[in-house]
């Protein structure tokens, strides 16, 4: 078994940033198997295992090559199934697809404008130009004026996170008394702006941020291995 993830990374490559790669950490920590961590920056994506992707994360699984942070986990559920689940059954996994919109489509978004300029600042400088090519034109501004409205995403960022509080102020995990892959999809969304920028997107008394704090602390501290910003 030789398991090899691509991990997004800025200028340093002991910083990887992605939300999804931290997702696939997460996983593989939960699994308890052992990847060798291959930073790339954006314009080394490419490149990767002759064009086999154009993003990342992806894992080499032997001869096998699975992108996509969702597809990753149920590929590796699938294939290690003797090992602790990641789902805990096909409700689990229902559960999670359904997570994995809320993050996607309620909460990265808002941490757009909050992280963009200070991902900017951590890319080397081919990846500089690139991501403010690329960004700009898929937000149809630029960087600054995307960044201004942080302030307001913020506020927001906190009200609608309401229903992992409601969850949260019941049980530990999303996943119950114990966390699944649910947690790190929401997980690695935080991480990413812990990685990335000094700003404070949540209150310290927070439950969201309490129980990140315990998935910080998660797998011998796996999430504390990369240094706040």
């Amino acid at each position: 078994m030789s398991l090899t993830l691509y991990a997004l990374a800025g200028a340093d490559p002991a910083r990887p940033f992605s939300p999804h790669v931290w997702k696939v950490a997460m996983a593989l920590a939960h699994k308890g198997l052992a990847a060798e961590t291959v930073a790339v920056g954006f314009t080394a994506i490419p490149a990767i295992e002759n064009g086999a992707t154009k993003l990342v994360p992806l894992l080499k699984d032997g001869d096998t090559l699975v992108s996509d942070s969702f597809a990753i986990a149920r590929y590796l559920e699938e294939t290690y199934p003797d090992r602790p689940s990641l789902f805990g059954g096909p409700g689990g996994l229902a559960t999670a697809r359904f997570v994995e919109g809320f993050s996607q489509t309620r909460v990265h978004p808002l941490l757009t404008p909050i992280l963009i300029t200070d991902i900017h600042a951590m890319l080397a400088p081919a990846d500089q130009a690139y991501f403010r090519e690329s960004r700009e034109k898929r937000l149809g501004r630029t960087l600054e004026e995307t960044a201004a409205g942080a302030p307001a995403a913020i506020t927001e960022l906190r009200t609608r996170l309401e229903p992992l509080r409601h969850t949260l102020r019941h049980q530990p995990f999303l996943g119950g008394e114990a966390p699944l892959f649910a947690d790190y999809i929401v997980f690695g969304a935080f991480q990413w702006a812990r990685i990335v920028s000094k700003t404070m997107v949540l209150e310290a008394d927070d439950p969201v941020t309490l129980w990140f704090d315990r998935c910080l602390d998660l797998h011998a501290a796996l999430g504390r291995s990369v240094t706040a910003a």
